[in-house]
């Protein structure tokens, strides 16, 4: 249970650094884009690509180039489907969320925060981290893909209004 052979672990010095140095490799071969903030659909790929990290490693029925093979098709398979949401905006669509505007001009949507499972609480937690401490002072707080709250004052409503921010699903809702 403790240690079953000095091959298991020689096997993992080995494999080890040559599996991660392949990784390494192919992540900055494939961009930035690979492993940005994460959404949902990049995290699923993150945790895909640890796991089988671990699998090579630990694993002594897979064998490094099984292991570097289904790390590059884990890279292809993310840039194929990044390069396919740039160019086409119903693959964008299905594979990443809208960002939610949660409080516009002091004021909770609240059925955007039911929708997204957000408390006013975690809001106010933003807004304090971003130094705000009035509410009715803020322009608004959008749910951002990543699941990270943005939070605009009024330099950024400034900038909304005159187009240098993205759209923001329910920013001209109310």
């Amino acid at each position: 249970m403790i240690f079953d052979s000095w091959t298991g672990l020689a096997r993992v010095l080995i494999v080890g650094p040559l599996a991660y140095l392949s990784l390494v490799v192919l992540l900055r071969v494939s961009g930035k884009r690979t492993l940005t903030k994460l959404n949902a659909f990049d995290l699923v790929v993150t945790v895909a690509l640890g796991s089988t990290l671990a699998t090579t490693l630990l694993s002594k029925s897979v064998a490094l180039a099984e292991g570097v093979l289904a790390f590059a098709l884990l890279v292809v398979l993310q840039f194929a489907i990044t390069w396919l949401s740039v160019r086409f905006p119903t693959v964008g669509h299905l594979v990443k969320s809208e960002p939610s505007l949660l409080l516009h001009r002091g004021r909770f949507l609240d059925k955007a925060l039911r929708e997204q499972r957000v408390t006013r609480e975690e809001v106010l937690a933003a807004l304090r981290s971003q130094g705000a401490y009035d509410v009715a002072a803020v322009s608004a707080v959008v749910l951002e893909t990543d699941g990270s709250l943005s939070v605009m004052t009024e330099k950024s409503d400034a900038a909304l209004r005159h187009g240098t921010l993205s759209n923001v699903a329910g920013a001209h809702g109310g």
